[in-house]
């Protein structure tokens, strides 16, 4: 993800969805498509506050609970 930084925050701004972690209810994985793949975000909420964990391209989608979708 070097050199990369934009299109995590744009991931954040304007994700495609969001899912909610199956292992941990407190991380949300955004995900926004980029050609053929995805740059998913990966973050903790907590109380009222977040982090991100990290951040990568895929081309597979984690499991986990859709939250949210880009009508």
């Amino acid at each position: 993800m070097r050199d990369r930084e934009k299109d995590a925050v744009q991931t954040l701004k304007e994700p495609d969805f969001i899912r909610q972690s199956r292992k941990d209810a407190g991380v949300y994985l955004y995900y926004r498509k980029i050609k053929d793949k995805f740059i998913c975000v990966v973050c903790k909420h907590l109380n009222g506050d977040g982090f991100i964990i990290t951040t990568y391209i895929t081309d597979r989608i984690k499991e986990g609970e859709e939250i949210w979708r880009r009508g």
